[in-house]
């Protein structure tokens, strides 16, 4: 259950509706996701500012090909439990041309990597030298 109220279009302060409008143009989609509602609701100056950086960082040029990003922000939104990021980002990916092969070796990757990082943690295995780049 949402902790704030998502709006309808029709409910939008100027400053939200411009972000919308912007989300429906970047992203060629008629669609607001309840994610952008949510935070119009909240503090629309935090919608602008997090949709400029999702813009930026999601939807830039970069050295990460679009579906790589989608499939680093699905590992990252399950390992921090957020289940609408989940939802989103693997939709996302879908439409990115994830198949259901990738799908299933990320959430191999996912859990291994989850499974490691937990026993290194409680071993508090020290870092080898020659991964520690101030060593080198």
């Amino acid at each position: 259950m949402s902790t704030v109220q998502v709006l309808s279009d029709d409910a939008l302060q100027p400053q939200a509706k411009a972000v919308f409008d912007d989300i429906r143009a970047t992203r060629q989609s008629e669609h607001v996701n309840n994610f952008w509602r949510a935070l119009a609701a909240a503090d629309a100056s935090l919608l602008q500012s997090t949709w400029a950086e999702v813009k930026q960082v999601m939807g830039g040029a970069g050295a990460l090909d679009p579906l790589t990003r989608e499939l680093i922000y699905i590992a990252v939104s399950v390992a921090n439990g957020c289940s609408y990021c989940v939802h989103s980002h693997t939709a996302a990916a879908r439409a990115r041309g994830m198949t259901g092969e990738q799908y299933a070796q990320l959430l191999a990757i996912v859990g291994l990597a989850a499974k490691t990082n937990h026993l290194a943690t409680a071993l508090q295995v020290p870092v080898d030298a020659a991964f520690d780049a101030q060593a080198r």
